[in-house]
């Protein structure tokens, strides 16, 4: 059976999810999809997700490649995963692409957003899902001085989770956009990079906040930039201020 190869570009909101990935015993993004996916076309469709966001993190750009059966149109897919996903998960778009794409690894960047609420209203339920509620002043020059110094290539082992990447990884990263941006009620901190470690993204912006603050020392994100451990990164920010928003391929990987 001929197979076509599409990538589906997923929002959902991670609260009621264990995260992406597969997992016993739980509700994940991937499972409902393959769900869904499997009824459609009569048979197993493992689902290939550009990251995997933990539980509780959101997505308005989490890219996933699918092999179906020719039959299914990128149009027609949508339609019909549209029509019988869950409420909380929404193709956005579907695009066919070449055999040889790959969700994973023929990415070239892929970018995230953080919500912080700075005001008093930021407790309020309709915004405390999708936001984190930071109840101590900022510094706010150092946080655009923090962002300024992520850019370009680093090793990033002080901003990772410990022994989640293979012994050989160099840990490096290359930081193509980072910046804080003002907006009614608060703050969102913007990062697109080539890839991400485990928590990165989380762990950047608790040790900034922490610094802008003045929790930490002026010099906090700059000591993690060169440690050789994370012993001195700050708590993780809460999974629900993150949000995948755009995994970036090169153009010729997408079919007419």
């Amino acid at each position: 059976m001929t197979a076509r190869t599409v990538q589906l570009v997923l929002h959902y909101d991670g609260t009621a999810f264990a995260g992406w990935q597969l997992q016993p015993e739980q509700r994940t993004v991937q499972g409902e999809v393959e769900r869904v996916l499997a009824g459609l076309c009569g048979h197993r469709v493992v689902a290939q997700g550009a990251g995997r966001t933990d539980a509780g993190v959101h997505a308005r750009g989490q890219a996933v490649g699918v092999q179906v059966p020719e039959k299914w149109t990128a149009p027609n897919l949508r339609r019909a995963l549209n029509a019988l996903l869950p409420d909380d998960v929404w193709v956005a778009a579907a695009h066919e692409m070449r055999p040889e794409f790959h969700a994973r690894f023929s990415a070239t960047s892929r970018r995230y957003a953080y919500q912080v609420g700075t005001d008093e209203a930021a407790r309020s339920p309709f915004r405390r899902k999708t936001e984190w509620a930071y109840r101590h002043p900022l510094r706010r020059e150092w946080l655009d001085e923090s962002a300024a110094l992520l850019l370009g290539e680093h090793r990033f082992i002080g901003f990772a989770v410990r022994g989640t990447a293979p012994p050989t990884d160099s840990h490096r990263c290359t930081v193509l956009e980072a910046r804080w941006l003002d907006r009614p009620g608060g703050l969102t901190f913007i990062i697109e990079a080539n890839r991400f470690l485990h928590h990165m993204v989380r762990f950047l912006v608790g040790t900034m906040l922490d610094q802008a603050s003045g929790k930490r020392a002026a010099t906090a994100v700059s000591d993690l930039l060169i440690a050789e451990t994370n012993d001195e990164v700050s708590p993780p920010a809460p999974a629900h201020g993150l949000t995948l928003e755009r995994v970036t391929y090169p153009a010729e990987m997408y079919l007419p």
